[in-house]
């Protein structure tokens, strides 16, 4: 999986750092649509699961936890504790997992998304599919 952020999450993001706009708690959704990931997608391009006791997980912005690099070129990154889902069943449709993206809770806009490293239909009461959000920035030129 490779993770992309969107270009929009771009201006999110230097408003947010640069004190314009305050940041906002995020959802986290799993979408079913075989859609290829690039830059310029926003959360219309993505068709968030239904059915099977699926519901998206809320991310709160102060719980994620933070490792600065050692040196000026050594990345930092953000970690955030392995989230869960537990089916009741198939999605509607029978649909596939295809992957992870997070919005914004308030604006709804997508900032990233990663597809799964192999798509996964749940089909049985107790399935499971876990995604583990880590985020690097590096500042190497």
């Amino acid at each position: 999986m490779a993770l992309t952020f969107l270009n929009q999450a771009d201006t999110i993001a230097l408003k947010a750092l640069l004190n314009t706009t305050a940041g906002q708690d995020l959802y986290l959704k799993l979408y079913t649509n075989a859609v290829t990931i690039d830059q310029a997608k926003t959360e219309a391009d993505f068709t968030e699961a239904t059915g099977g006791g699926y519901t998206h997980k809320s991310i709160a912005g102060g719980t994620w936890s933070y490792s600065e690099g050692a040196t000026t070129v050594a990345p930092c990154t953000a970690s955030y504790t392995t989230q869960t889902w537990t089916f009741t069943g198939a999605l509607s449709g029978t649909a596939t997992i295809r992957g992870y993206y997070l919005t914004q809770q308030s604006s709804g806009k997508a900032l990233w998304a990663e597809a799964a490293s192999s798509p996964f239909t749940p089909a049985n009461n107790g399935d499971t599919f876990s995604v583990t959000l880590n985020i690097t920035a590096n500042n190497a030129a």
